[in-house]
C-alpha cells in the first residue's frame, strides 16, 4: 500500500517555478477553494486506472473537462490505439520562446485489496486529512498540482511569457513505449520547441520542494535457466532450479554490496546500482496447483535494476553475462527494457 498522502494544502510546485516572474503575490486559496481543490483531486484518483486494464476512457475525459475549465487548448493523440495521451497547452505571449512541458502519467500500479485499509480508488480521506488511494503519491497528485497551480495563476490575471504544455500519458508503469515513448520520438513533440521537461520526483512530507537530478536508468532482467527434468527424489547437478539459484545468490552479493554503502553513509541511494528481484517463475502446474514430485526443466527470475548516470554499463553487463547468467550453466537473458543514461560530463554530480 503506498504511503497516505497527507493532503492540508497542494503543494504546487508549478507556481514556485514562476513566482520569479509574478509582479504581485498570489494569495492562499479561500476555505471553499480549498474543498473543491481535494475534491477534484478525490474525483482523479478515483478512476480506476491500475494496470493491467486501466480505464483510460474515463481519465481522459476527467482530465479534458478540467482543461475546459481553465481555458487551454487540448489536443488527444492515439499512437496506440487504447492508450491516449492528452496534450494540454497554455499559449505564451512570446510563442517564439522554447517551451515547458510537464509531463505525468495517468495509470499507476496494482493494488492488493485485501493488504488495504480503505479501497485502493475510494480515495477515503480520514481525521488527520490523509487521502488513501493509488495513485495519491505516483502521480495523480503531481497531474492535478500542474493544474490547480494554472487554476490559480489564471485567476490572478497571470500569463507565461513562454508556452506551457502539460502531457498525461499512459503505460509508464509497464515500459512508457506506446506513451511518452513515442511522444518524444514524433513530429507533434518536435514542433512544440521544448527547453525543459519536468516529470515526477518523491512526495515531499513537508513544505520543502526537493529538486532530483542524476536520474538513474531502468534494465528490467529476466534470467532463463533450463536443465534436465528430474523427480524431486533424486539429487543430481545442473537442474535448471540450482542454476537458477546459483545466479540469484550472486545478485544478491552484488545487491548487498551496493545496499552496505548505502548503509554505512558512503554513498546516496542514487548513487549506487539497485537490484530487486520482481519476478520468480517455475514449476509444472497441475489442476490442484503445482507437481511437487518432479523438477521443472525451465526457471526464470526478473529483476528490476536501476542503474546511476555515474555506473559503469560495460561492467555491468559483462558480469550479467559471465555470472549471473553464464551459457556454460544453460542460462540466458534478455532485457524487458535498458535504457542508458550515461554521465557526458566532467565532475560530480
Amino acid at each position: 500500500m503506498e504511503k497516505p498522502y497527507t493532503f492540508n494544502l497542494l503543494h504546487l510546485l508549478f507556481l514556485y517555478l514562476l513566482l520569479p516572474f509574478l509582479s504581485n503575490s498570489i494569495p492562499p486559496p479561500a476555505q471553499a477553494d480549498h474543498s473543491e481543490i481535494i475534491s477534484r483531486f478525490q474525483r482523479y484518483l478515483q478512476v480506476n486506472t491500475s494496470q493491467p486494464s486501466p480505464d483510460y476512457q474515463k481519465s481522459t475525459h476527467f482530465i479534458l473537462s478540467q482543461a475546459d475549465s481553465l481555458s487551454l487548448q487540448s489536443q488527444l493523440i492515439e499512437f496506440v490505439q487504447g492508450k491516449p495521451i492528452v496534450l494540454l497547452q497554455w499559449p505564451g505571449s512570446d510563442p517564439s520562446l522554447p517551451s515547458i512541458l510537464l509531463n505525468s502519467h495517468t495509470d499507476v500500479v496494482p493494488s492488493e485489496y485485501s493488504k488495504w485499509v480503505h479501497p485502493p480508488f475510494g480515495a477515503h480521506i480520514d481525521e488527520q486529512g490523509n487521502i488513501f488511494a493509488r495513485g495519491s503519491q505516483d502521480m495523480k497528485c503531481v497531474g492535478m498540482q500542474y493544474l490547480e497551480a494554472i487554476r490559480r495563476l489564471r485567476s490572478s490575471g497571470f500569463c507565461p511569457k513562454r508556452s506551457l504544455y502539460l502531457s498525461f500519458v499512459p503505460d509508464e508503469e509497464i515500459d512508457s513505449r506506446d506513451g511518452a515513448e513515442m511522444l518524444a520520438s514524433s513530429y507533434v513533440f518536435k514542433n512544440m520547441n521544448v527547453d525543459i521537461v519536468l516529470d515526477e520526483g518523491l512526495a515531499s512530507p513537508n513544505e520543502n520542494y526537493r529538486v532530483f537530478y542524476g536520474e538513474r536508468a531502468p534494465w528490467w532482467l529476466v534470467i532463463k535457466s533450463n536443465g534436465a527434468p528430474g523427480h524431486g527424489a533424486k539429487l543430481y547437478e545442473n537442474s535448471a532450479m540450482e542454476n537458477l539459484f546459483k545466479s540469484i545468490e550472486s545478485i544478491r552479493r552484488f545487491r548487498a554490496s551496493q545496499f552496505d554503502l548505502v548503509k554505512a553513509g558512503l554513498k546516496a541511494e542514487g548513487e549506487v546500482i539497485s537490484v530487486n528481484m520482481a519476478v520468480l517463475k517455475a514449476g509444472t502446474p497441475s489442476p490442484t496447483g503445482f507437481v511437487m514430485n518432479l523438477q521443472p526443466s525451465e526457471a526464470e527470475a526478473g529483476f528490476d535494476i536501476r542503474i546511476p548516470p555515474i555506473g559503469d554499463l560495460e561492467s555491468l553487463e559483462k558480469q550479467i553475462a559471465e555470472e549471473w547468467a553464464p551459457a556454460l550453466r544453460n542460462m540466458t537473458f534478455e532485457f524487458k527494457a535498458k535504457v542508458y543514461c550515461m554521465m557526458t560530463w566532467e565532475g560530480p554530480l
